[in-house]
């Protein structure tokens, strides 16, 4: 076994296997270049987008992609459920998300089948966290006093839901609407405008404002217990940065070599998941043993595992999410607004794990058609999350594109599955009650980590800048610290903005205290205002790693064409080449390049790679 990097930096330790040769080169390598045999090895994957693994192996690897969308996937509803009111209401969590998990599912299946078409998850997006979080703690939505205090909380009574579901009622509303810009801006092809004057130093400090404006949040939920809350980050860090080298052997079974162990990089694919179920399982020892106070006014209280102890057993075995579950859905134009930040800076993100996912699954660079397909139903999905009330938009999963590095595994159809398991999961409510027992210092911790991570992916775009420049040093310093700034004086001043028009009032203060809006405002108004080269504002750098643009080959068209026969139909009208989202009339070329993508073959051979796959997600 050895151990393999890609080409793009991303560890491949997970299943660097030996004498496993049934693999498919990655389209980097389609010039011919020579190179040796390891560097050739991490570049192939065994399954590649287009292929059809067989159907044993689709359901473990969703499986797989399922766990490792946990983590950020319920980190929404946990968050949101502060702002809303239902700290005290387990129940109603546990809805939330099985909620979330469900409008994930479909719109995993919308964006695989009819969008972009690449092997990418969609889920809750923390993008929107920021402007949502800030509409909740306007005066008008703050909770009130009573509902901090479980002992006063009926979580049955008229009031009590009407306090919660007025707010999630609002929230529905002005994502539905700000998710139609989504969808008119992928639809349209505006996308391709936008990202004209949109560079690094407009998206490193909207996106580290997005991890570093809930530093308070996290702080909070840490602070119940900071012994449970550093053990949990400990253990992730641990876990995703010390022993991601190290292999744990498991036993596999396979024909030719019958039982045998074969050794896994377990610790690099699922760390959040092992960090927060030991992190669980310490303070359920505390608990039965009574280490843990049992007064709710001690410090540790809210470490107990059986607080919600009633919640699994009050939760339906069976629960179908309906759109306007919570009611007929309102709108704000202050929170609309504030939603447009959010989504736009997620579509902003989403181009980035188009072109990534791409690279990672064996398929040529995503075309223009495909992209504003992409972002069109990532609007769609945003509309639906809207509508059946995650409280919460979609987005393109970053952590999943990592899985499809780490597995070798790019097909599409493992996404399928996943979608189907992601609603399959979200339709059985004691999944989602499980997840509410979680002890909050261990959110707390997991949020440590998480917040920190996204923080520093913004960061990261800096690197396409000459970050040498005085000037690039001033755009990002100053919309960082203003992002910081501003926000915190209005949310401490709130009565300080007097327009003498309320609507107009609750605009300024919405956009003003979103963190992420103030610093993106800035960092793109100096961008493009203050004089710098293309080279020096990292333009150059940028559009190279996110070229828009791939031929119209025959392998792009059986990778983002339409399914169905649509494709085929399309094909023959001339007019679709004026639609932004539909693909181009077919151009066949005479003299293919050697390398016709060997990742796009239907393999027809035994599978006799499987097993070492499968060894490193059954768990």
């Amino acid at each position: 076994m050895a151990l393999e990097k890609t080409s793009d930096g991303l560890d491949n330790y997970a299943f660097a296997v030996d004498g496993i040769d049934r693999f498919c080169e990655l389209p980097e390598n389609k010039n011919g270049s020579d190179h040796n045999s390891e560097d050739g090895d991490s570049n192939k994957l065994a399954y590649c987008v287009t292929d059809i693994p067989p159907w044993y192996l689709c359901i473990i690897l969703g499986i797989q992609h399922y766990l490792t969308a946990f983590g950020g996937t319920i980190a929404i509803p946990l968050m949101l459920s502060q702002g809303l009111c239902l700290q005290h209401d387990g129940l109603t969590q546990s809805h939330l998300i099985s909620t979330i998990f469900f409008v994930s599912g479909v719109c995993t299946l919308l964006q695989v089948t009819f969008g972009v078409r690449l092997p990418i998850l969609q889920g809750g997006t923390f993008a929107l966290l920021s402007p949502t979080m800030a509409l909740l703690s306007m005066p008008e939505w703050t909770c009130p006093a009573w509902t901090q205090n479980a002992s006063l909380v009926n979580t049955s009574s008229p009031e009590f839901i009407h306090v919660w579901q007025s707010r999630m009622q609002v929230l529905q509303g002005s994502i539905m609407v700000g998710s139609l810009f989504q969808v008119l801006v992928g639809f349209s092809g505006l996308i391709g405008l936008f990202m004209r004057f949109i560079g690094p130093l407009t998206i490193a400090p909207t996106i580290s404002l997005i991890g570093l404006s809930l530093f308070d949040s996290a702080g909070m939920n840490a602070g119940h217990h900071w012994g449970i809350s550093a053990t949990t980050t400990c253990l992730i860090v641990i876990f995703s940065q010390y022993l991601r080298h190290i292999a744990i052997p498991f036993p596999t079974y396979s024909k030719a070599k019958k039982f045998h162990t074969t050794r896994i990089y377990i610790f690099q694919f699922l760390p959040v998941l092992l960090g927060i179920t030991l992190s669980w399982l310490i303070c359920y020892l505390l608990t039965i043993y009574n280490v843990l106070p049992s007064d709710p006014d001690k410090y540790g209280y809210l470490a107990r595992t059986d607080i919600k102890g009633d919640v699994m057993g009050r939760a339906p075995w069976f629960r179908f999410p309906y759109p306007g579950q919570w009611g007929v859905p309102t709108v704000s134009l202050a929170g609309v607004l504030g939603i447009l930040a959010g989504v736009i800076s997620s579509m902003i993100e989403s181009v980035g794990d188009y072109h990534a996912c791409a690279r990672l699954s064996g398929a040529p660079p995503p075309p223009r058609h495909a992209i504003n397909r992409g972002i069109g139903i990532e609007g769609i999905g945003c509309l639906l999350a809207g509508a059946w009330g995650t409280g919460n938009g979609t987005t393109s999963y970053s952590e999943n594109i990592g899985a499809l590095g780490i597995t070798k595994v790019g097909s599409r159809m493992v996404i399928v599955c996943t979608g189907f398991v992601m609603i399959i999961m979200g339709m059985f409510g004691k999944i989602g009650a499980i997840f509410t027992t979680i002890p909050t210092p261990v959110i707390g911790g997991m949020f440590l980590v998480m917040f920190g991570v996204i923080m520093a992916a913004g960061v990261s775009s800096l690197q396409y800048t000459d970050m040498n420049s005085s000037r690039n040093i001033f755009i990002f310093g100053f919309s960082m610290f203003t992002g910081l700034a501003i926000p915190n004086w209005i949310t401490k001043n709130p009565t300080s903005i007097a327009t003498g028009v309320v609507e107009l009032d609750h605009v300024i203060q919405v956009l003003l205290t979103t963190s992420m809006f103030v610093g993106g405002f800035f960092g793109f108004l100096l961008d493009n205002t203050i004089p710098g080269t293309k080279r020096e504002r990292g333009i150059i750098a940028w559009k190279k790693a996110h070229q828009n643009e791939s031929d119209n080959t025959l392998e792009s068209d059986d990778v983002y064409g339409l399914p169905f026969g649509i494709n085929s139909c399309l094909s023959s009208l001339t007019w679709t080449k004026y639609v932004p989202f539909c693909p181009t009339p077919k151009v066949s070329r005479q003299n293919d390049t050697p390398c016709s993508l060997d990742s796009l073959d239907t393999k027809t051979e035994s599978n006799k790679g499987d097993t070492h796959i499968i060894a490193g997600v059954a768990l």
